[in-house]
């Protein structure tokens, strides 16, 4: 299957202070179209950073982070905001949602951002809120809706552009149990339409939901399995 992401030799070195920090050592690894992945290990293991990386958040120190069949690290921060908003939809532990903004307008500014009129934005964000079941709660702010609710709205966001790939840093940390079992079954949903997931998680129950697993040591690959 084609590659949606390729990975290769990826390094990540911060400087803090007079000493240099390898956060991730030489990673190499692809993911195809409809993969559905986690990405595990203990903390400060390189999770986070890796997902930065490949989301064009971070840059890499080495190695490359190829989307869609483009070297994204050799590019400039006009181009990484271009790829970011038209090929990456992002799903994070804080949600990340604007509290003055409904739910259905909060969904909409990835589309204001690529300049798409507003009765194509507005039927683009109510299809993605139907999508995670929240069709009734529109004009809701953040306030007005549960974790597992907010996370829901999140999703449609980063959905909403119909990005290539999906990635999801920690999606059910600060949910209870029963939102977080929903919010994956979502994922699933997601990924049985055909859309990449790359999800990091330090929880087994919840990378038990995806179909591949990825774990990380100490910034490196120690094992690649199917779940």
């Amino acid at each position: 299957m084609k590659g949606v992401v390729n990975v290769k030799e990826l390094e990540k070195t911060y400087k803090i202070g007079h000493v240099d920090v390898a956060a991730v050592r030489g990673i190499s690894f692809q993911v195809s179209v409809g993969e559905f992945v986690s990405i595990m290990g203990p903390s400060g293991c390189g999770k986070s950073t890796l997902m930065h990386l490949i989301g064009c958040l971070d840059r890499p120190t080495a190695g490359a982070v190829i989307l869609d069949g483009e070297d994204v690290s050799k590019f400039n921060d006009n181009e990484l905001a271009s790829v970011r908003n038209s090929k990456v939809g992002f799903v994070f532990q804080m949600f990340n949602l604007l509290p003055r903004l409904s739910a259905v307008e909060n969904i909409e500014l990835p589309l204001i951002y690529r300049g798409i009129e507003k009765e194509e934005r507005a039927r683009r964000a109510k299809e993605a809120l139907n999508l995670v079941g929240l069709s009734d709660r529109a004009q809701h702010k953040p306030t007005e809706l549960s974790g597992g609710q907010v996370q829901r709205v999140a999703i449609a966001r980063a959905i909403v552009n119909k990005p290539s790939i999906l990635l999801a840093d920690e999606p059910t940390g600060n949910l209870d149990s029963k939102s977080g079992e929903e919010i994956m079954k979502i994922f699933q949903q997601l990924n049985m339409m055909g859309v990449t997931i790359i999800m990091v998680t330090h929880e087994a129950d919840i990378a038990a939901f995806t179909k591949r697993k990825i774990i990380l040591k100490d910034g490196k690959i120690i094992d690649d399995k199917p779940s």
